[in-house]
């Protein structure tokens, strides 16, 4: 079902957010891919209020739609509604990194909004060093850093998902 973007109410309880680059990435999703939202609606109570899709509501609303594709959650107590607003954000999976590595450009899947590194993304100059692990100055002019090393892969994502999350710059390195 669709609706005019008037008649759908933001969440002013809705505890995520996307800033700046990520949400211009957003924002670009929605234009360059339209049809995602169809396969994706935004969920709303009966009073029209978001409970999921708050981001891409805010992103259709900057790309200039003027309806989106909505499902109503019907039945919901306001503890539901609560609860789902969360969980509707929670990341519980984690990335096949080997998968997405044979299988695409790291430069789509930056685009994407994917975490990757991308060195176009590196200031002029830099240089990675030979072996991150021995060479921890190199290419860090006025920054700072922490290498933090894993006993697997899967513990490698992990560690980077969540430092990531809380809004650190992250690369992954294998050595």
């Amino acid at each position: 079902m669709k609706l005019k973007i008037s008649e759908l109410k933001t969440n002013t309880e809705n505890p995520r957010i996307i800033k700046d680059n990520k949400f211009k990435q957003l924002v670009k999703s929605v234009k360059d891919f339209p049809e995602m939202l169809e396969l994706r609606p935004i969920i709303i109570d009966e009073d029209n209020i978001i409970l999921g899709g708050n981001m891409r509501f805010r992103a259709c609303v900057e790309a200039g739609h003027k309806e989106v594709n909505v499902k109503v959650a019907t039945g919901l107590t306001e503890e539901q509604k609560k609860e789902f607003i969360v969980k509707d954000n929670v990341g519980f999976g984690e990335w096949e990194w080997d998968i997405l590595g044979n299988e695409w450009e790291t430069k789509k899947l930056a685009e994407w909004g994917l975490d990757v590194w991308n060195p176009e993304l590196e200031p002029e100059g830099y240089e990675p060093p030979e072996n991150p692990f021995e060479d921890t100055d190199a290419g860090y002019k006025s920054q700072y850093g922490v290498i933090v090393t894993c006993e697997t892969e899967k513990d490698q994502e992990g560690v980077f998902q969540r430092l990531t999350a809380e809004g650190f710059k992250c690369k992954i390195v294998v050595t």
